[in-house]
């Protein structure tokens, strides 16, 4: 029973650390709009000597290398944590055969990101190519980009759907109703009795 609420708790890390990521991706792309709304004085006579153009492409190539750090970490991260993840459902709980198909999806799912994405968006040349940045109509780097989320998605459903059955499959014990029902016996007497 611990060794359930174990896996619980790993997979809950998992699946809130890669929403957290989420999060810092969504607000990456904001940041510098943000900043270029209202620098602040210290930051004002830069943002104007630079002009609005080149201050713009700055600071787009600031967020995108650290997204670039940000999201290289956090895709070995996963890995090294997806794959502790599935050896402590095989060897330290006695899930079935669909629990561990679900965390080795969701290990290949961050293994695909990592081998087949991560490149197409982080390339030479890519979003944070040292020559040029991309825009949004670059089609590779933006067909990567919708792959890549739509793999977390999946791998989030996938995550959600592990949960569940995990929750599910334990959450009610049988036994334990059984345990009540046999003390409310008439023919049992009172504890103190």
């Amino acid at each position: 029973m611990h060794s359930r609420r174990l896996a619980c708790l790993l997979l809950g890390i998992w699946i809130g650390a890669g929403l957290l990521m989420a999060l810092v991706a969504l607000d990456s792309s904001r940041s510098v709009d943000r900043i270029l709304k209202n620098p602040g004085p210290a930051l004002n006579p830069q943002i104007k000597a630079l002009g609005p153009g080149e201050a713009r492409l700055l600071l787009e190539y600031q967020a995108v290398q650290r997204s670039r750090w940000l999201f290289e970490a956090w895709s070995i991260a996963q890995i090294a944590w997806g794959a502790v993840f599935f050896f402590f459902l095989l060897f330290g709980t006695a899930e079935g055969k669909a629990a561990l198909i679900l965390a080795l999806v969701m290990l290949a799912a961050v293994l695909g990101q990592q081998l087949l994405l991560m490149p197409g968006l982080f390339a030479p040349g890519g979003r944070a190519g040292a020559d040029a940045l991309i825009s949004s109509e670059d089609s590779a780097v933006a067909l990567a980009d919708i792959g890549y989320w739509v793999v977390e998605i999946g791998k989030v459903a996938a995550g959600l759907a592990l949960a569940f059955r995990l929750v599910r499959r334990h959450g009610s014990s049988g036994h334990a109703r059984q345990q009540v029902d046999l003390v409310d016996e008439a023919n049992h007497g009172h504890v103190n009795g």
